[in-house]
């Protein structure tokens, strides 16, 4: 028996010391040491030695078990070694490789000239406000002055959602104005800008959604000089002291009176022509419409509960777009929603 087990030792260190990986010697211990394995074979036959063989057997039966799983957790050692060794390889990370440029993006130019306007407003003591998109018909037209029949109510302008058209996409922010009066006492001076909707063709200065910025002041003594003082100013600040603009006569339903203004077309500059063609800007009309504006109308300030015996106001509302195009001469309002980066990284 103890010829055996000295086989057993010499066969399975040098068994140990062949294989070459984490499978190959947990195969090796459980044939070796397991339940069924060779060294647990020959211990079972010690009940057949005699009392005085039993002990010296058993310490040589010991002395092999223990040289095995030395050589077991040496050889898984260095195994396990050259494995992690294999994966760092195979995985290694050369940090002295340039990475990837990560290109930092930068405001939208719409956000960037919404946000100049902004702080010119404030400056001048606007309170910016902000208001639902999904409106009320009361509040787009009906408290606006703007009565049943009126063209800018037909389902051919305006995104209804109910079939009694009490519920649709405003198609403007000057809804802000009843909403802000009708929980306001003068003196208000307010901004409210705001993406609107309109059943308008997609070309170079119309789309179905766009943003308005909508004005409004009501006080004691307020005129249509301070309308236009308080728009020309802000005009110069965005445009230049050199850009050239006019008011002439309008009419809306919510002011009285009425007027639009408008900005030379910065691509013609006023000709109407470009090359010799008409300018696809301005439709040859050399004047680029920037807003409509006006004195708030009686009758929409006693609607919101304000004596318009004492009480008067102006409102406008500007095009952000249209703003934008001026400030950044850009050609055609469509570029602004195409998300091309060709065009934003140009700003």
């Amino acid at each position: 028996m103890k010829q055996q087990l000295e086989n057993i030792r010499v066969q399975a260190l040098a068994a140990l010391d062949a294989a070459e990986t984490p499978a190959a010697l947990e195969e090796l211990r459980v044939s070796l040491l397991g339940k069924k394995g060779e060294l647990t074979a020959v211990l079972k036959q010690m009940g057949k030695l005699s009392p005085e063989e039993r002990p010296i057997m058993g310490q040589v039966a010991n002395a092999v078990r223990a040289d095995i799983e030395a050589k077991l957790e040496e050889r898984k050692a260095i195994i396990n070694a050259a494995v992690l060794e294999q994966k760092l390889a195979a995985e290694a990370i050369d940090v002295t490789i340039p990475g990837d440029e990560v290109t930092m993006g930068h405001e939208h130019p719409m956000n960037q000239v919404l946000q100049t306007i902004k702080d010119l407003f404030v400056g001048m003591g606007y309170t910016i406000v902000d208001g639902p998109e999904v409106e009320l018909s009361d509040y787009n037209f009906t408290k606006l002055n703007t009565e049943e029949g009126h063209p800018a109510r037909d389902r051919s302008d305006t995104f209804y959602f109910t079939d009694d058209d009490s519920v649709l996409l405003r198609t403007q922010t000057s809804s802000m104005q009843i909403r802000v009066m009708e929980n306001a006492k003068p003196p208000i001076c307010i901004l409210a800008p705001g993406r609107v909707y309109r059943k308008d063709e997609a070309d170079a200065t119309h789309s179905p959604m766009f943003h308005q910025i909508e004005g409004l002041v009501v006080a004691e003594n307020i005129t249509m000089g301070n309308l236009k003082s308080a728009l020309v100013t802000v005009m110069k600040q965005i445009y230049g002291q050199d850009a050239v603009m006019r008011f002439r006569p309008h009419h809306f339903p919510f002011t009285e009176p009425s007027c639009e203004m408008d900005m030379q077309c910065h691509k013609c500059h006023g000709t109407g022509e470009v090359d010799g063609q008409v300018c696809s800007t301005c439709h040859g009309e050399g004047w680029i419409e920037l807003l409509g504006a006006g004195m708030v109308h009686p009758k929409v300030l006693s609607g919101c509960g304000i004596d318009p015996e004492k009480y008067s106001g102006f409102a406008f509302g500007m095009g952000l777009e249209r703003m934008a195009m001026g400030r950044l001469k850009i050609t055609d309002l469509r570029l602004i929603f195409d998300n091309d980066v060709r065009f934003l990284n140009q700003f």
